[in-house]
């Protein structure tokens, strides 16, 4: 499987044998500091049950990372997975996380 960033999509592609099996739906904060905010995670039907979204969220963290900007996980699933890897997951500043909040608020088209 292979992740592939398609960022003016605001898409975290997993792409197995050429084949989109799951996404993570995410924008960049606009507010200094930017960050790089989760708003859904989605494993496409039958390829469930096979750590897909959890390696998603491994990858997103890890290209935050990259970037040198911290993670928003607005996603239930995201947040949980973080929940349990703190040590892959550091979390946000208060700060970072309302601004995600207010941004997707003001701009339903992010979701």
């Amino acid at each position: 499987m292979e992740l592939v960033d398609e960022r003016k999509a605001g898409r975290l592609l997993a792409v197995e044998d050429r084949r989109v099996v799951g996404f993570i739906a995410y924008f960049v904060l606009a507010a200094e500091p930017h960050a790089l905010v989760a708003v859904h995670t989605v494993v496409e039907p039958g390829h469930e049950g096979r750590g897909i979204g959890g390696e998603l969220v491994k990858g997103f963290y890890a290209m935050a990372e990259g970037e040198g900007v911290p993670v928003v996980p607005l996603c239930p699933y995201a947040a949980a997975w973080a929940g349990r890897h703190p040590e892959l997951a550091p979390e946000a500043p208060a700060a970072v996380v309302a601004a995600a909040r207010a941004q997707l608020e003001q701009d339903a088209d992010l979701w």
